[in-house]
């Protein structure tokens, strides 16, 4: 049965290819360093999952300290500036097919996958099958662009390296946080929210409790950077207790838009560095928060799209 240890080897492979780019790439004055870093990255999605915690402890603390010290970006490129102007003239708008391919696999993967079946027993981890789609997808994308194409066959993985190196340690952000929300989650601050949300606020309408669900998805969202690590708090918090249990809530609505409102707070925060500090710098903006500044609008008016949804949709 393909598991999710499927996708952690592919990120593995994906990440130790970049170290190894970095190790071979002179013109990065902290090779070593930065080929470090993605090194013991790529050994937490190989061996990660047959260690222990103390194991993994370890590797991570690794890569704290090495990001601390200061990664490096080299930089050689897989082609001229005028060749890829060429490239992108000749293919114009086709040059989105490959980037396409891999939501619109991801989707039909989550529903095929599921009902496979050989011998009586699932190909694919039930319980993963999205997860499994969506790293199936991307390799898919990746084999259109290059029949597209026809780059270098090192082509993917030096510019793999190129975009990595240029995010720098807010790649491992998503996961990072992720992991902290059910951190979070096991620590029982989802019981200790709940507890707060009951006594000092208003929560006796189910619409008071989808708007206290709903903002406080999006308030946690922007203390801890993303939706991933709000959502098994605030769920286990309010979501869950008050909005389904207590006034009947649809579980499915209520969880689905309760994350697109943590979304709305990824929006207005620089503790989503991968999303809005990141590009600001690749961008060479003047502003480090212009890309929050021209969001935030946008957010505010999503979040209370969400909650309007939420409150008409989740209780019929």
């Amino acid at each position: 049965m393909i598991t999710l240890e499927a996708v952690y080897l592919l990120m593995g492979g994906l990440t130790g290819g970049i170290a190894l780019v970095n190790a071979r790439d002179d013109s990065n004055p902290r090779r070593w360093r930065t080929t470090l870093f993605w090194g013991t990255y790529a050994l937490l999605f190989l061996v990660g999952s047959h260690v222990g915690d103390l194991a993994n402890g370890i590797l991570v603390l690794i890569m704290v300290a090495t990001a601390a010290a200061g990664l490096g970006q080299g930089t050689r490129q897989t082609s001229a500036v005028a060749a890829r102007m060429a490239s992108a003239a000749r293919h114009g708008n086709r040059l989105f097919v490959p980037v396409l391919v891999v939501p619109f696999a991801t989707f039909a993967g989550t529903l095929l996958l599921k009902d496979w079946q050989v011998g009586g027993m699932p190909v694919v981890d039930p319980k993963q099958v999205t997860q499994i789609a969506l790293g199936s997808a991307t390799v898919l994308g990746l084999l259109v662009a290059m029949i597209m194409l026809r780059p270098p066959v090192g082509a993917p993985i030096v510019e793999a390296r190129r975009l990595m190196d240029s995010v720098g340690w807010a790649a491992v952000l998503p996961q990072s946080l992720a992991a902290l929300g059910a951190l979070f989650a096991t620590a029982g601050v989802g019981k200790v929210v709940s507890t707060l949300a009951t006594t000092y606020l208003p929560l006796g309408s189910p619409v008071a409790a989808v708007v206290a669900y709903a903002l406080g998805m999006a308030l946690f969202t922007m203390i801890m950077g993303n939706a991933f690590a709000a959502f098994p708090v605030m769920t286990a918090g309010i979501g869950l207790p008050l909005v389904v249990q207590q006034f009947g809530g649809d579980v499915v609505i209520v969880t689905a838009v309760g994350m697109l409102s943590g979304f709305c707070g990824t929006l207005m925060t620089p503790m989503a560095a991968n999303y809005n500090i990141v590009p600001a710098a690749l961008l060479e903006l003047r502003d480090r928060y212009g890309v929050i500044r021209a969001q935030w609008p946008t957010a505010l008016i999503l979040l209370v799209a969400n909650i309007v949804l939420m409150a008409a949709f989740a209780f019929r």
